[in-house]
């Protein structure tokens, strides 16, 4: 790994890290990750089109949205700064044969290195999981190319957020670990634009993620109060 000074929190890495032999059970603690991918995969190809492009996926943990996007024919980069993970994403990826380069490096790091690379970044599910997240949507800008997009997801800071992501996720219906996020970490999605437009980013489209606990169904929806994604555009 680049030696850097690294944009994380340890405790967040070694929480992760211990579930990660179970990342790719689809019914284990990262089942939602599972039954939310493919609304992340279409709004991703459907802005992109990944065939053929240079896509990295930051925060890739074992490798969900990453292998996802290599089938798609997108020629993927996957990292994260826990090696447990990576090192499990490297095992599925060597039984399922889709080839993604994974690398155990910071975002930061990468981007002094490759700056205006990539066609498309994706970070999901990162943001509010790090000590400085305007540190990480200024390296995924500059990694991108002029014209290129950025995705970017986390979880809005409400009241409402709170009771479903905390309490109804995590305490009620058992769909993540208890612990797994801290309410005072969630990002606002003025926040977020504020932060990605200083960093040269446009503001294309935001997307929320419904939950419906009747059938059991994730959808994509208009209501971005609770877990959305916002596409940027990088214009300068």
């Amino acid at each position: 790994m680049t030696q850097t000074k690294d944009n994380v929190n340890p405790s967040e890495i070694e929480k992760f890290s211990a579930m990660a032999s179970q990342w790719w059970d689809t019914e284990g603690n990262f089942k939602t990750l599972h039954q939310i991918n493919p609304l992340r995969l279409n709004l991703v190809d459907k802005t992109v089109s990944l065939s053929g492009k240079d896509v990295l996926d930051v925060g890739c943990g074992g490798g969900i949205l990453s292998e996802s996007m290599a089938l798609k024919g997108a020629n993927v980069t996957g990292i994260d700064l826990g090696k447990e993970l990576l090192d499990v994403a490297d095992l599925h990826s060597l039984d399922s044969g889709v080839s993604v380069n994974y690398q155990h490096i910071s975002v930061e790091a990468l981007a002094s290195q490759k700056p205006e690379q990539f066609d498309c970044v994706t970070c999901m599910e990162m943001l509010e999981h790090v000590p400085d997240p305007v540190a990480i949507i200024n390296a995924c800008s500059t990694l991108v190319k002029p014209g290129g997009y950025v995705f970017l997801s986390t979880l809005n800071r409400n009241p409402k957020a709170y009771l479903l992501s905390i309490i109804g996720a995590e305490y009620i219906l058992g769909m993540m670990p208890k612990g797994t996020h801290d309410y005072a970490s969630f990002i606002k999605p003025s926040e977020l634009a504020l932060w990605a437009r200083q960093a040269g980013l446009t503001l294309e489209d935001s997307r929320g993620i419904e939950y419906n606990p009747f059938n059991k169904s994730f959808s994509m929806s208009d209501d971005i109060s609770v877990n959305y994604i916002c596409v940027f555009k990088k214009t300068v």
